[in-house]
């Protein structure tokens, strides 16, 4: 083992850089294997992060989840909030110096509404979109949607404006060419997906005169390139943010934290602004979890704090049982219904399975290997299963795969799936709109695909509630739907904190990781 590591180290660190270069580099083990470049086909976090560098945003969100202008220079609302004029800032340019036209904004808005939840419920609103010159560009919509700046610049997805020719790109099918607007731009030449990824900084991009704030304010890039190395084994990853080999570790593996931070030149603090929330998800088209019966005789023996201790440890600051829908903590969170996921009994889970007539179906559970936060809750739910007797097969697999694989809708005879689990921050589950997890639009919800027309009854009922209260009343009935036909299982949260070298100056807290504003010494 010990031999193994040596020899990566020696290939990760490659020819020696000098000071001058290690100055203005900043070296990122990220979270996962880049392998999507974009963050309109998948919502993996890790292409959601590269897009942050690359790509630019017409609106966002700050650091308290408000609205505000990026691309944007301002908006107008007129005709009783049922037209929507926004203006480009002057002196926008792509990567490859065009500038950003309004019409590149409208392609890439329409290609995100396709497959962005909260873009699916702003589009239904829309009568027209449309360019009225370089730098203007208008909703005519069919009635007052006063969220629609709002859904444009959500963390879940904000929309990456891309130029009007990669813009037409069916969403169905994945952009390859990562020219943007953003901050930094993609060396594609430099990209090797499992080992290598580079950026350098948009010397023609103009950020905002406001400092960074959340995901709003000024995107200026200080530092010239940054290079993600993936580094799979947890303990080689220490190794190197030990040794300065890296200089910044994006999701450190919880048991490593007490070595590191016995290290003075290492900071560790919880930079994402709220927590990590697991899915269990299942695939709805075909059996066994097409019948609502067996989703609910796994949802019984669920124990969150099973999960929750397999990635952060016996610490219960770290983490916390969740057993809604809703972002704990904060205006829409609610456990109306949960018992479900109260019982945490194995013997309960193995009662409901029998009459549900589970007839021995395989389940295809898929892990990645090389993500060891999901790959830890995966693992929970393979012993879970098979204690449950069910036929579970077990796929270990890259990230990267696990991805493309979610996207199929064929039978586990024909490559498909049964399971897999994924993770999102808080801010992406905290209101109904933006709820990837709890979208139920059959074919056009997320992976897994659940239908229920309930939830999108309530979801679209949501959005017109007259205030808070009537809000949280549908939030209610919503947590009671879900428990009852569960589109997925909630695993509960934890806090993922991040680790950077003591001379990396400039780390902001945010919804998502990025990595304008940041320095080195």
């Amino acid at each position: 083992m010990m031999r193994r590591r040596s020899m990566l180290m020696a290939a990760m660190a490659g020819p020696a850089l000098a000071q001058g270069s290690a100055a203005r580099t900043l070296r990122v083990i990220p979270q996962a294997n880049l392998t999507s470049l974009d963050p309109v086909w998948t919502t993996a976090v890790v292409t959601r992060n590269h897009g942050m560098m690359v790509y630019d945003n017409i609106t966002t969100v700050n650091a308290a989840g408000e609205v505000k202008p990026q691309m944007a220079e301002g908006w107008d609302i007129t005709d009783e909030g049922r037209t929507w004029t926004f203006t480009l800032r002057p002196g926008l340019r792509f990567h490859d110096n065009e500038p950003v036209r309004a019409a590149d904004c409208v392609a890439s808005i329409r290609r995100w509404a396709v497959r962005d939840s909260f873009g699916q419920v702003v589009w239904a609103a829309v009568d027209d979109l449309s360019a009225l010159d370089d730098r203007r560009f208008r909703f005519r919509l069919k009635r007052p949607f006063p969220f629609l700046a709002l859904a444009m610049g959500r963390s879940q997805g904000p929309v990456p404006v891309l130029p009007e020719r990669l813009a037409a790109t069916d969403p169905f099918q994945q952009v390859r060419d990562a020219t943007g607007s953003g901050p930094f731009r993609f060396l594609a030449n430099e990209w090797n997906p499992g080992q290598r990824s580079v950026w350098a900084r948009h010397d023609a991009y103009v950020p905002r005169q406001e400092p960074p704030d959340g995901l709003a304010g000024g995107r200026a890039a200080r530092i010239e390139r940054v290079e993600w190395t993936v580094i799979s084994d947890p303990a080689t990853a220490a190794n190197a943010m030990q040794t300065g080999e890296q200089d910044y570790w994006e999701y450190p593996l919880h048991d490593l934290l007490p070595l590191m931070r016995r290290n003075r030149n290492i900071v560790i603090e919880q930079r994402l602004l709220s927590g990590t929330y697991g899915c269990l998800r299942f695939n709805h088209l075909h059996a066994p979890f097409n019948n609502v019966a067996i989703r609910r005789a796994v949802a019984l023996a669920v124990d969150q704090r099973d999960y929750l201790r397999a990635v952060a440890g016996e610490d219960p600051a770290g983490w916390s049982t969740c057993e809604g829908v809703f972002t704990c903590g904060t205006a829409m969170a609610n456990e109306e219904g949960s018992e479900v996921l109260k019982s945490r009994s194995i013997e309960a889970g193995r009662a409901a399975l029998r009459e549900a007539g589970y007839n021995n179906e395989r389940v295809v559970l898929i892990a990645p290997g090389d993500y060891p936060q999901i790959n830890a809750i995966s693992l929970v739910t393979a012993d879970l299963l098979r204690r449950l007797g069910m036929n579970v097969e077990l796929v270990s697999t890259d990230w990267g795969t696990l991805v493309q694989r979610r996207t199929s809708r064929e039978p586990v005879e024909r490559g498909g799936w049964s399971i897999f689990h994924t993770t999102a921050g808080g801010d992406a589950l905290d209101t109904p709109p933006v709820h990837l997890f709890l979208r139920s639009n059959g074919r056009d919800a997320w992976f897994g695909w659940p239908e229920d027309a309930e939830i999108e009854r309530l979801r679209a009922a949501w959005l017109e509630a007259p205030n808070e209260a009537a809000a949280q009343t549908i939030a209610r009935a919503l947590n009671r739907r879900a428990m009852e036909t569960l589109p997925y299982v909630p695993v509960g949260f934890y806090w993922q904190p991040s680790a950077w070298r003591r001379n990396v100056t400039g780390v902001f807290r945010a919804p998502a990781t990025a990595f304008w504003g940041i320095s080195k010494t």
